[in-house]
């Protein structure tokens, strides 16, 4: 019988665990779908894997691993995909804002022969002004940067087995999961859901955090950021000639100008641009150097017991010379 892993990355949501757990364990159970969870602690601050503990302990169907410092949600979703065995694998937030009630109908589609099965908003619920602007003013760039249509997309997807391997294949250290289901290909299918509300805690992304995901994401997976040094040089050379006419042409009609003011302004506009290009292929020159050092995407410092196999940087079972780290 075909298993179905569900990966819920976590971050301080020790209140919404239990409450997860027992909510995906019913809804599975009544449709008689075999099934594993897979919570990741991205270094939570509070008590979130005891939370974990806690629940796999009650059902040996729930499996969880936390990480020895936060490393961000895209690594939380590579590991738990690394944990999981199931035959298909929903990716889904852990505070129940993607609805549980899509994944029987995610689960048909996928015995009905969809890879890959994408959960598509059709509202985003009860959010705050600037949240709302936040979140679409970074849709809209990685839209315009990856040429994919980000704008309803979202983490909750479910991907075939073969679909998992080939992410897990992939070299980089600098992942966007969401792009990169799209990017794998494969027969895809969509179902709809709105975005429900958060029972317990707050959400965890602010617009900073959100611009600042959006450039790593940007740079991960575009090279248009580069191509807009090029732009921003052509303006500049563009702007200067202009300039130069226009200088030339009054100084020949022998009303020349005081230049001052005018090199002062150029200074500052070239200058502005160089210091900007000069940002942009910095930050790609940092995105080469971080995949060079070949890192792992994240470490691991616990597993519950159920975890099978070798984990990145466990402390648990076959450590050097199969001495114990517990």
């Amino acid at each position: 019988m075909p298993v179905l892993s569900i990966v819920l990355p976590a971050y301080n949501e020790e209140m919404n665990i239990a409450n997860t757990a027992e909510t995906l364990a019913k809804l599975l159970e009544e449709q008689g779908i075999e099934y594993e969870l897979v919570f990741v602690s991205d270094g939570s601050k509070d008590n979130t894997y005891a939370e974990i503990l806690k629940v796999s302990q009650q059902n040996p169907r729930i499996k969880g691993a936390e990480f020895s410092r936060n490393f961000g949600k895209e690594a939380g979703i590579f590991a738990g995909l690394e944990l999981t065995t199931g035959d298909a694998v929903i990716v889904m937030d852990c505070d129940l804002q993607h609805p549980p009630e899509a994944i029987p109908e995610m689960w048909r589609l996928w015995k009905n022969g969809a890879e890959v099965v994408e959960g598509i908003k059709t509202s985003r619920g009860k959010e705050s002004l600037g949240h709302k602007l936040s979140a679409g003013l970074f849709y809209k760039i990685m839209s315009r940067l990856i040429k994919m249509d980000m704008n309803a997309s979202s983490d909750f997807k479910l991907l075939d087995r073969k679909v998992v391997n080939v992410l897990l294949e992939l070299p980089e250290r600098n992942t966007f999961f969401r792009a990169l289901s799209f990017w794998a290909g494969f027969r895809t299918e969509k179902v709809t859901y709105e975005v429900q509300e958060r029972q317990y805690g707050e959400s965890k992304w602010s617009f900073w955090s959100l611009m600042k995901y959006a450039i790593s994401n940007a740079t991960s997976f575009s090279t248009l950021p580069l191509q807009l040094v090029t732009i921003m040089g052509i303006i500049s050379i563009l702007f200067s000639a202009i300039l130069a006419v226009q200088t030339l042409v009054r100084f020949l009609m022998g009303n020349a100008v005081e230049g001052f003011t005018t090199v002062i302004l150029l200074i500052l506009i070239i200058g502005g641009f160089l210091m900007l290009s000069l940002g942009i292929i910095g930050h790609y020159i940092a995105r080469i150097y971080e995949e060079v050092k070949g890192r792992p995407k994240y470490i691991i410092s616990k597993v519950t017991d159920n975890v099978q196999g070798d984990v990145v940087g466990a402390w648990k079972r076959n450590g050097r010379n199969g001495k114990d780290y517990d």
